[in-house]
């Protein structure tokens, strides 16, 4: 398995901060997007995984920590031997396993190291009960998100990650996903014994794995940091009955977009504008979430000046409407004159020299 060197695929030092990484990848972003700039999608998946773990603050930290010994944490998570350097609770708990079909597309060195942080197994398509969504805005949730008892035999609550794009925050939408959780053994109810015996079938731990296969509805207007709640799909309680399951929680990372950059409920996107349209007016085309849309520019426009276009933001998640896009022009001059078009600007130069 190969290594993945995320600073290099960013062009950053190991020391960037938070701006120089994602400034990066949205200078790559727009590159490589195959809907952009019928970019590379190969360069484009690159850059996507260097930016996840670069990031995010935990991912970073555990891939600096890391570093070429990831190898060795691969062995200690597969029983090759070896010791996590994240011991205690390293790479996954006693809760839940999450996995989403989405981000299969990331290399196995990420699944590998990442894959308890909210990825990244394809989920397998079944007939697994369909969650509705509670959306919560709890801080932190309080006490253990592990695989045993909560109170009165309830089962604990699990949270995991789940990533988005921009366009699935501002649509809403239904992902797939599948969750490996720690249950109590169903021949012996947990308690680990059968007649008195060790219980065959857990070995006398009175705890098995299971996996579940969801679809969950994600409303339109989520944020990186909002919490999903999907009632009753944590980990079983002492009686079986699946009003004794704990909760799953998502929580939500949107991922940057490479044309738009959103600021709570606002979008903030550059239009390049052609000088002839800044310095006499006329409408231009304005990419938006719903589609272009028409944007009237008044004549004499200077560069970085910036348009309102009202209600084209994302959906407020609480409430009705929408936020607003903002668009600044970026006057673009034009290369490769003709004779004619040296000759006009010429002239031009002449008559502003005369005026002033």
């Amino acid at each position: 398995m190969e290594y993945k060197d995320y600073y290099k695929a960013l062009g950053v030092d190991r020391t960037a901060d938070d701006k120089a990484i994602k400034t990066a990848y949205r200078r790559l972003a727009r590159k490589h997007h195959p809907d952009v700039n019928r970019g590379n999608a190969e360069r484009f998946k690159e850059i996507s995984e260097a930016y996840t773990v670069l990031s995010d603050p935990e991912k970073r930290k555990r891939y600096d920590t890391l570093g070429p010994d990831w190898e060795r944490y691969a062995q200690a998570e597969t029983g090759g031997g070896g010791r996590s350097p994240f011991e205690g609770r390293p790479f996954g708990g006693s809760g839940g396993r999450f996995t989403q079909g989405d981000a299969a597309g990331f290399s196995d060195f990420f699944r590998t190291i990442f894959g308890d942080l909210g990825g990244f197994r394809r989920a397998q398509p079944g007939a697994g009960p369909s969650a509705e969504f509670e959306f919560s805005d709890l801080g932190d949730l309080g006490g253990g998100f592990g695989g045993g008892f909560g109170p009165a035999g309830k089962g604990s609550d699990v949270e995991a990650g789940i990533q988005l794009t921009l366009e699935e925050a501002f649509q809403g939408t239904r992902k797939a996903i599948s969750i490996e959780l720690n249950e109590p053994c169903p021949q012996c109810g947990g308690s680990g014994n059968v007649n008195r015996r060790p219980c065959p079938r857990c070995r006398g731990g009175g705890w098995t794995k299971a996996t579940r296969n969801l679809e969950v509805k994600i409303p339109a207007g989520v944020d990186t940091g909002s919490r999903v709640r999907v009632a009753a799909e944590g980990p079983g309680g002492g009686s079986g009955n699946r009003t004794d399951r704990g909760d799953l929680y998502l929580r939500v990372t949107v991922a940057p977009h490479p044309r738009f950059e959103r600021k709570g409920d606002d979008l903030h996107t550059d239009l390049a504008l052609p000088v002839t349209v800044a310095a006499l007016g006329g409408e231009v085309s304005v990419p938006t979430l719903k589609g272009p849309v028409s944007m009237k520019i008044p004549p004499e426009t200077s560069s970085g000046r910036t348009f309102r276009l009202p209600g084209r933001g994302m959906p407020h998640l609480k409430g009705d409407g929408a936020g607003d896009e903002y668009v600044k022009v970026q006057i673009v001059i034009p290369t490769g004159l003709s004779p004619r078009e040296r000759e006009l600007f010429e002239e031009m130069k002449r008559l502003r020299a005369e005026t002033n």
